[in-house]
């Protein structure tokens, strides 16, 4: 059966002004997106208003609309004494989704979003006035990936891992860049003190220079040769069962799945309470958990 899929907004849009604009909260410099606020005076400034604003009618007040999504734009906007902006109507007042399902931009997507606009013309001047960001920032993320192998990228090319992690790949060879980044997925740990344990790990003759550093942070030669034999064995396991991964999840989320919808049972529900109310426990963490 082909089941049709509706639009989710009106792609016409509608230019409002601001004023007709009701935000359904406020925002505050303890917001957790508030740190990018400049960024978006500075680009609004700069481009004018790239993303548009959406909004939905508001019931009981023609011509005025709710602000489901652009509060940090609307308030930026605001602040640079603009009037109108140009919005998407929603066909639901559904503010949940727009703020739920936000892919953050990664640094390695970043960097290549900064790499693309210099190759269309756009100086590090220009991207930096726009983005409110210090120029030599913006010149550092186009030597970001130098020396370090594109497989190793291209693994971790939407993971948040961090330009310090980053840096500590050139001192291995491309292999064992390979196997980090791999490691780095399967354990979803990016942090620069991680990256930094595996460069410890890695054999010498795996490292770009040949040998091993002669600053190990006043660990000992002998606890170097155990984090050496301790990363062997982690990577042989990880090897080892990284093949019945793929289907030890699917079933695993089945499983979810299926305890679920027995969850959704009220009869189930309540006898497994009366009886057995540890397992309704054990069950509902297992229902909660959003990923396996």
């Amino acid at each position: 059966m082909n089941a049709k899929v509706l639009a989710a907004f009106d792609f016409d849009g509608i230019t409002l002004a601001l004023s007709a604009i009701h935000p359904i909260r406020q925002v505050k410099p303890t917001d957790h997106a508030f740190g990018k606020y400049r960024a978006v005076v500075s680009s609004i400034k700069e481009v004018g208003l790239i993303e548009p604003l959406i909004v939905f009618p508001q019931r009981g007040a023609p011509g005025t609309y709710l602000l489901l999504d652009g509060h940090l734009r609307l308030k930026a906007l605001q602040e640079l004494n603009h009037t109108e902006a140009f919005c998407l109507v929603a066909s639901d007042d559904d503010a949940f989704t727009y703020n739920d399902k936000v892919n953050r931009i990664s640094l390695i997507q970043e960097h290549a979003m900064i790499a693309r606009a210099i190759e269309h013309g756009v100086t590090p001047a220009q991207i930096s006035k726009a983005l409110s960001v210090d120029l030599g920032k913006v010149k550092a993320s186009l030597n970001l990936l130098n020396g370090i192998d594109t497989e190793a990228v291209e693994l971790l090319k939407d993971k948040p891992i961090t330009a310090a992690a980053l840096k500590l790949f050139r001192k291995a060879k491309p292999v064992r860049q390979v196997d980090m980044a791999q490691l780095m997925v399967s354990g979803n740990n990016y942090t620069r003190a991680y990256a930094d344990a595996l460069i410890i790990g890695t054999p010498a003759e795996q490292l770009a220079g040949g040998d091993k550093p002669k600053n190990t942070h006043g660990i000992s030669g002998d606890e170097v040769a155990r984090m050496e034999k301790e990363m062997e064995t982690l990577e042989r396991d990880y090897r080892l069962h990284q093949d019945g991964f793929g289907e030890n999840s699917l079933h695993l989320n089945a499983a979810q799945r299926y305890v679920k919808r027995l969850l959704e049972n009220t009869k189930i529900k309540r006898f497994l309470l009366s009886r057995y109310p540890e397992l309704l426990e054990e069950c509902q963490e297992l229902a909660a958990l959003e990923a396996l």
